[in-house]
């Protein structure tokens, strides 16, 4: 369950451990190996995942004391890169992530995107894919 990141991410609030394990899953991602420190494990404030392809940013997940006051530190919005986004949707929810806003149809059938939470509540949005798009 692949999708492509645009965009990048750096201090977040929750474990920066379990949320890089996540976002992996979720991206398709890997430890980033060539970080000097290592590729961070479980208790570790500071943690890098990459894309294996090398197309994508790096991400760095740091621990922050503070929540969230607003808007988030930075936001991804992400698109499938095989199926749609309404079963990217339901596969990320399954797997712990909460529906925050639902802006399908916004311009008409088939338009739009959702915005969702990940396990941490670092909001990001899923897009529809390049096949949808095209398809109108």
């Amino acid at each position: 369950m692949a999708v492509v990141a645009s965009g990048g991410w750096s201090p977040l609030r929750g474990n920066a451990y379990e949320l890089a394990q996540w976002w992996k899953q979720t991206l398709g991602y890997a430890d980033d190996l060539d970080d000097p420190d290592g590729p961070g494990g479980p208790g570790d404030e500071e943690v890098a995942i990459v894309d294996p392809d090398g197309d994508g940013p790096v991400l760095l997940f740091i621990e922050v004391p503070e929540g969230k006051s607003a808007k988030n530190r930075l936001h991804l919005d992400l698109q499938p890169r095989a199926g749609r986004r309404d079963e990217e949707v339901e596969s990320l929810l399954s797997r712990g992530a909460s529906l925050v806003a639902d802006h399908r149809g916004i311009a008409g059938p088939g338009t739009g995107w959702q915005v969702l939470a990940d396990p941490a509540g670092n909001e990001f949005c899923v897009l529809r894919s390049t096949a949808e798009r095209q398809a109108g």
